[in-house]
Formats: structure tokens, C-alpha cells, sequence
């Protein structure tokens, strides 16, 4: 499984990176494990999957984490979390 993982400022990219995961897991723990390590490379708190965030990515394989799903401020609009290649 890959994930493409970007943060967006008045509609410009700013950073992006690309979680890998191999492993022979479900593809919830890898979408969680994928959201953890993107949080990491890009120095950000974990977000909160709010219920419009599940409803959007079971329906696209992707969501947008916007500023309510963080706890602290953001620099960003919003974190876009996008699956771009299943096993």
C-alpha cells in the first residue's frame, strides 16, 4: 500500500511525502500505521478522525484533515491523506 500524504496553504502545496507499507497487516492498521509515520517525517501532531473524515475516505480513499482535527494550531489549511496504490 502506498499513501500520498500533502499539506496545502491557500491552495499551494507545501510539503508532501510518500508512506510505503509492505507489511502482511489489514489495511486499517496500515492507513493508521501510514498516518502516524507521515506525521512524524513532517513534524506534525497526530490528527483526529472526525466522522465526515471516515465517511470521505471509505467513499474516495482519501480525506482532508482540516484544522478541527488537530488539537494544536497548524500552519497549513489543510492535510490531505490520499491512498494511491493498494496490495
Amino acid at each position: 500500500m502506498r499513501i500520498w500524504v500533502r499539506e496545502w496553504k491557500d491552495n499551494h502545496l507545501i510539503k508532501d511525502t510518500t508512506i510505503t507499507d509492505e507489511r502482511d497487516d489489514t489495511r486499517t492498521h496500515k492507513v493508521f500505521n501510514a498516518l502516524d509515520e507521515a506525521c512524524m517525517e513532517l513534524d506534525l501532531g497526530r490528527p483526529i478522525w472526525l466522522d465526515n473524515n471516515i465517511k470521505e475516505f471509505k467513499k474516495n480513499a482519501s480525506t482532508k484533515f482540516r484544522k478541527d482535527s488537530f488539537i494544536e494550531e497548524i500552519p497549513f489549511d489543510f492535510l490531505e491523506f490520499t491512498v494511491i496504490e493498494e496490495d
